[in-house]
């Protein structure tokens, strides 16, 4: 007589099991609740059994059980969308589509079943599951609940499987057929059969293991089955039985009374596979479950990192660019723990990351933080962005570490003017460089678009205001719409500002109307100008206003170039969607005839610009030569602005990499201009604690501030810099010295990078490394990844390491309480080395106005000169004993600075005689960019 298989006490047990290691697991991970999604079309009532079934065992383990019913009249696609939603829901571990589907039109049920994400597809049904488990690949697919269920209760007898002879009557994929696989993968020799099976009771009769799921009931009979056999039974069949209240009752495929006197083991109808099958559904979402909670729970990312091909001399940046295959943005996105709903892709090598990043992330620890800066440049530059490139793909590609680079998008202006791109040089750039340096995604255009839209209505509404009666405007900005007037949000909140109680525009008196309706701008005051991409001198001083049409309402503006635009600091340094709104509303453009601050707000316009960005706030997602990934994200200038990147960049990229891992981000010019910003406006905003600094210093910019003669872009550099010259490049390091200096006055370690160039001879770079050490660094290195790519960075990789592993007691320079006199005086002393400031009558009035105005307690963003300490370009070294000139002052409120311009400061770069763009070009036949450089 066979001993019974009850499913029911079985299933039950894995049930508790299940339970208790849900409770365990939540002991350390408290957040951790799998989440198992039904997808049901119509509402069949014996699917409706089977859905409350299923909710009652989940919710009993502890899952966070959804139900999502659509209606019978759902398109295909409709559920297609359904489930497409569910897979890029991070709660939802386990999908199912509740079979069959109650729908009044064709719906192809496989179509459907294979939209569920894999690793999500609880059933086992995908292909790509089933073909794993063809495959014998057990641990990387998901096997069908059923078959699963059947296993468990085979186990559950004792017998081993291994060696034994085993029967599978029924191929359907979601019984038959991956039962017999699983049969087979536990080493028993299976054969599978079906309806058109010749001598069906020959082959069932040398089973040890049968198991019978074929629809038909009773057909297996005792005489069917060998003595001892095992025998699972997976049919569920109504028979007519009078005895029976409802005049049937339910059989298995096989004959229960008769099978029974022959098997050692059997399984009952009902009461045996069944209850298993929903027992497995809830083992499969929490095995899915612990897998996503412990995906990159070691914290390392795995990456198929891209392996560089060096060449000697190194070819132009743009050919080394095009020597290497970049791997699809989807796999760089995956390889990071992005989700597919947290990507937009821009075509297959860059995509926007959806700031939800965040949110998923938010109880993530951070990793380490790490600014690139460098010595006082010349014109030509020392290799910041090459070395924080190099120095991520070294980290990342040689040391296999976590690590993103956030680097700067570059204007348009620089890249066909003089300079060239941004992405980098050598074997240490982004890549595809011609994207990086062209259009991207389009977050500068939008910039633009904003910038010029505010501008526009600001010259708009100065006309309105001039053209009408107060009543007339009035009655335009508040229109009669369907017979009733009412104000616009946006114009609540100026209502709000002006202390103007009323909500119904009729109730207004007539001084609240004025005072509504006209803003009063006073012209000499504005500050907001139009901005293009492009450099273009002869936008520097324009004439608008000149058409008959405008009345003679003319005014003398000018054109900034569109990185130094507000809007982009406002970008860089926003934290959120909400915090971009209220940055942009507040931005001032011009102050009124009585001095106060007229703001986007006022305009009106806030909300529509808001509107423009909404897509340029997200960071762009790209790569390095060697496959690390990077974020590219704003670009605002860093003379006139902070000169960094986005400060949402950041967080997103240390919530990613993961507490032992790295994000590089670089400030723009020398460490008293960018990393001064970086450290008091930027950090001051996100909250972030940096870990290290590195600082990029070159043989030739430290033989220049030593006396060497003029570098000039474009110009082959004199001999002093080509040949060994150690006297100059000792008095040169000076100016090392002071920027180190700089930088430990805010309390963090120090690398120096020795960036090298070909005529750098051993005896001039110990020396570099040499005063480095004296004057404080925490290490200075060698580097050499133009030429060789993260495989020249890998000293400056592992010292960065060690000098994140120092304390870092990290302060701010300044309390933003401070008079704005006393914090612009305290950056000249202590990191120009001034002996104080000299205030022009015109800066002394803006100061005064903008504390009358309350924005005494913004930090000072200098605008100054990147190629000298001083404010004079031609004084190198480390001057001291002169006093900083402040000639006038500006406030960028909304990006939420003070910027005091020191001496002139060019908005609007002009082209020079030779333009890079005489060497830029496309190839006709293969639509590849030449000549960027």
């Amino acid at each position: 007589m066979a001993q019974l298989l009850s499913g029911k006490v079985i299933s039950q047990e894995i049930r508790s099991q299940l339970k208790g290691y849900v409770d365990q697991v939540r002991q350390t991970q408290p957040d951790f609740k799998p989440g198992l999604a039904i997808v049901q079309v119509g509402n069949r009532e014996d699917s409706n059994v089977y859905i409350r079934m299923k909710q009652k065992a989940a919710e009993e383990v502890g899952l966070d059980f959804r139900h999502m019913k659509l209606p019978p009249t759902i398109t295909q696609q409709g559920v297609l969308d359904a489930v497409e939603a569910l897979n890029n829901d991070p709660a939802i571990h386990g999908i199912i589509v509740q079979l069959p589907l109650d729908c009044s039109s064709p719906i192809d049920e496989h179509l459907v079943t294979n939209a569920i994400a894999p690793e999500k597809d609880v059933d086992g049904l995908h292909s790509v599951n089933a073909g794993k488990l063809s495959r014998g690949d057990l641990e990387g697919g998901i096997p069908p609940c059923t078959p699963r269920g059947c296993l468990e209760l085979i186990d559950r007898t004792g017998i081993p499987i291994e060696g034994k002879t085993a029967v599978v009557v029924g191929r359907s994929k979601i019984v038959g057929s991956p039962m017999a696989d699983l049969l087979k993968w536990r080493h028993a020799t299976v054969t599978t059969c079906h309806s058109r099976t010749k001598n069906l009771k020959d082959v069932t009769a040398q089973a040890d293991i049968l198991v019978v799921a074929i629809g038909k009931p009773q057909l297996v009979k005792g005489d069917w089955i060998k003595p001892g056999a095992v025998v699972i039974d997976c049919g569920i069949n109504s028979i007519p039985d009078d005895t029976k209240k409802s005049g049937k009752r339910l059989v298995g495929d096989v004959d229960f009374e008769e099978a029974k006197a022959v098997a050692s083991w059997i399984t009952p109808v009902p009461g045996g596979v069944g209850p298993m099958t929903v027992a497995m559904l809830i083992k499969n979402t929490v095995d899915s479950g612990i897998r996503s909670s412990q995906k990159g729970t070691d914290g390392q990312w795995h990456i198929r990192y891209l392996p560089l091909k060096l060449l000697s001399p190194v070819p132009s940046d743009i050919d080394v660019a095009k020597s290497q295959i970049p791997k699809n943005i989807e796999e760089v996105a995956k390889e990071t723990g992005l989700l597919p709903n947290e990507c937009d892709l821009y075509g297959k090598k860059k995509a926007k990351v959806s700031l939800d990043v965040l949110k998923r992330l938010a109880d993530k620890p951070n990793g380490k933080y790490i600014v690139v800066t460098g010595i006082t440049p010349t014109p030509l530059g020392e290799g910041k962005s090459t070395t924080t490139i190099g120095l991520c793909q070294a980290m990342g590609a040689h040391l296999h570490r976590n690590v993103f680079a956030c680097v700067r998008q570059p204007s348009q202006g620089p890249t066909f003017g003089i300079k060239g791109g941004a992405a980098g040089g050598g074997y240490s750039q982004v890549i595809p460089m011609e994207e990086f340096n062209l259009h991207l995604t389009g977050d500068i255009h939008a910039i633009t678009a904003a910038n010029n839209l505010l501008a526009a209505q600001l010259d708009a509404r100065m006309f309105h205001e001039a053209t009408q009666t107060d009543e007339a405007l009035y009655r335009r900005l508040v229109p009669e719409k369907r017979g009733k007037r009412q104000f616009s949000p946006i114009q609540i909140t100026r209502l709000e500002k002006l202390g103007i109680v009323t909500r119904d525009p009729s109730e207004l008196t007539p001084e609240e109307v004025t005072k509504f309706a006209r803003l009063d701008i006073d012209p000499a005051t504005i500050t907001w100008q139009r901005v293009i991409d492009t450099n273009d001198r002869f936008l520097r001083k324009i004439t608008v206003g000149q058409s008959p049409t405008e009345k003679g309402k003319t005014r003398e503006t000018q054109f900034d170039i569109t990185v130094a635009s507000e809007i982009m600091a406002v970008l860089a340094l926003t934290t959120s969607l909400q915090d971009m709104r209220e940055r942009l509303g507040n931005m001032v453009i011009a102050s009124d005839r009585c001095g106060q601050p007229v703001t986007a707000n006022d305009l009106g316009v806030s909300g529509a610009l808001a509107v423009l960005m909404k897509d340029a706030i997200q960071p762009n997602l790209m790569q390095t030569l060697e496959g690390t990934p990077v974020f590219v994200h704003a670009g605002p200038f860093a003379n006139i602005a902070h000169g960094n990147s986005s400060i949402l960049a950041d967080r997103i990229g240390l919530k990613l990499v993961g507490e032992n891992g790295f994000v590089v981000t670089e400030a723009g010019f020398g460490a008293d201009i960018g990393m001064e910003k970086f450290f008091n406006i930027k950090c001051r905003y996100s909250g972030l604690v940096p870990n290290a600094v590195v600082q990029v210093a070159t043989v030739r910019a430290l033989k220049m501030h030593g006396g060497g003669p003029t570098v000039t872009a474009g110009v082959p550099l004199p001999k002093e810099y080509t040949q060994e010259n150690l006297e100059l490049l000792a008095k040169g390091c000076s100016n090392l010295n002071k920027q180190i200096q700089n930088a430990r006055k805010f309390g963090v370690p120090v690398v120096v990078a020795v960036n090298t160039f070909e005529t750098d001879t051993p005896a001039e770079l110990q020396l570099v490394q040499q005063k480095a050490i004296e004057s404080g660094a925490f290490d200075a290195i060698v580097c050499q990844h133009w030429a060789k790519g993260g495989a020249g960075a890998v000293d400056l990789a592992t010292a960065v390491e060690r000098a994140c592993k120092e304390p870092s007691n990290f302060k701010f320079l300044y309390d933003l309480e401070l008079p704005l006199e006393q914090k612009m005086e305290i950056i000249a002393k202590e990191i120009y080395g001034a002996d104080g400031i000299e205030l022009s009558e015109t800066a002394q009035q803006r100061l005064d106005l903008f504390k009358k105005q309350g924005f005494n307690n913004l930090p000072i963003c200098m605008a100054k000169t990147h190629l000298s300490l001083s404010h004079d370009p031609t004084v190198k070294g480390a001057p001291t004993g002169f006093t900083l000139p402040i000639r006038d002052v500006r406030a960028s409120v909304g990006a939420g600075f003070i910027f005091p311009l020191v001496g002139t400061m060019s908005t609007m770069p002009g082209l020079p005689t030779r333009p890079c763009f005489y060497d830029i070009d496309i190839d006709l036949e293969t639509e590849e960019v030449l000549g960027l450089s």
